[in-house]
């Protein structure tokens, strides 16, 4: 059942509208967090610099508190600082789409939404979000958990649309797919993000890419936002994209790893740690405050079939000549570059489709690699060298592929 706190979006866009004239550019968070009442009950309290339409739900399978804003400069504000709760295991802030921002507050028991309001003060235009929860039982929970759908702040549903074959001569399309962004920042090192890093090399990758004459590039974000997994996968095909590459960059917490790889589609991980990764990776979108319970598994399951039978085989070529391109480039990899795992990223099944880790963010020395420009251009161009060879190879096979 899907349940948005309604009283809570109504009290808002009531507010807002009284003083939409005065008020200018993002509402900014001043200061709030959640805390524990002296009588029981948990309380989140956010003052913003302005008032602004807003909305609150839960999710269940992890249980967490979702509040979104069109929208709240986060600037300042620490996950750490708000968790003053006994309720609250973590909380994480952040641009969610363009126009949206999101609060995500993972919950250590049920608990339900009690009262929730927008005051906004006369005379200065602030606004003060106050927020009661209290304890209740699994059952009620989930029974009231659920993405709400609303036209007003629903985005319309991508449609996808088959890559047609370029017709010879034409630039290859190439969607270039910066990992994580936003609210969910991927792996973090010293204060340097992966989705910070991934988005800096994947447009230096788009020019390397633009400026050989032989590409039409974009990108799945070109900001520090949150697209989600199935959102790339569509925008993949709404760009009639002929290979799509995901950008990342790990972190493991256990031993050492050096040097980038290339992963490929496949029902069944090539090993416990390129599984592990692309629970990870999928993961993302549940912390992200995505719910994910109406996705069909069959739809997923014919996906990846399909990905194996036509696009598979050109998946992994391309995979070979960009490890072929990078270690020319480069003069090293990872000494296991070659894998397999069931990232959803890579389900586009009339696409090629890789994922590259371009290093570990865990390791000192990549992490060093990540933040030289000389070595990302290095990179780059062993990117640019694999496609080049794969893109000649995929044209000499094109007439041994099924029609």
């Amino acid at each position: 059942m899907s349940r948005v706190f309604t009283a809570a979006l109504g009290l808002c866009l009531w507010s807002f509208g009284a003083l939409a004239q005065e008020a200018s550019g993002l509402a900014r968070y001043e200061q709030g967090g959640f805390r524990d009442g002296m009588f029981g009950g948990t309380t989140l309290e956010l003052q913003l610099s302005q008032g602004v339409p807003w909305r609150l739900f839960t999710l269940d399978d992890p249980m967490r508190l979702v509040l979104d804003f069109r929208e709240v400069d986060w600037q300042g504000a620490e996950g750490a600082a708000l968790d003053a709760s006994d309720l609250i295991d973590a909380v994480r802030m952040g641009a969610f789409r363009p126009g949206w921002s999101r609060l995500v507050a993972d919950l250590a028991q049920p608990a339900r939404i009690d009262q929730a309001g927008l005051g906004i003060d006369a005379v200065t235009g602030r606004a003060r979000l106050t927020v009661t929860l209290d304890k209740t039982t699994p059952e009620a929970f989930a029974a009231q958990a659920g993405l709400p759908r609303d036209p007003a702040w629903d985005l319309p549903t991508p449609t996808a649309r088959q890559a047609a074959p370029p017709p010879p001569g034409a630039p290859l399309v190439i969607v270039l797919d910066p990992g994580h962004g936003g609210i969910d920042p991927g792996a973090e090192r010293g204060g340097i993000s992966e989705a910070a890093l991934m988005l800096q090399f994947a447009r230096e990758l788009s020019e390397v890419l633009i400026r050989t004459g032989n590409y039409q590039v974009y990108l799945t974000r070109d900001r520090d936002e949150f697209v989600s997994l199935e959102a790339r996968v569509a925008m993949a095909h709404q760009a009639g994209a002929n290979l799509f590459l995901s950008l990342h960059a790990d972190a493991i917490e256990q031993g050492v790893a050096h040097g980038a790889s290339v992963y490929t589609l496949a029902q069944e991980a090539s090993d416990a740690a390129s599984a592990a990764l692309a629970e990870r990776h999928d993961r993302d979108d549940l912390l992200a405050g995505l719910d994910l319970s109406g996705a069909d598994d069959r739809v997923a399951q014919v996906l990846m079939e399909l990905a194996r039978l036509d696009n598979g085989p050109r998946s992994r070529a391309l995979a070979q000549h960009l490890v072929s391109g990078i270690r020319n480039a480069l003069g090293h990899v990872h000494k296991d570059p070659l894998r397999e795992a069931g990232f959803s990223v890579l389900k586009a099944a009339d696409v090629p489709s890789v994922l590259i880790e371009l290093g570990f963010l865990s390791t000192e020395q990549d992490l060093k690699n990540l933040q030289d420009p000389i070595w990302r251009a290095g990179m780059a161009a062993g990117v640019r060298d694999g496609i080049e060879a794969w893109a000649l190879e995929d044209a000499a096979l094109k007439g041994l592929r099924r029609q």
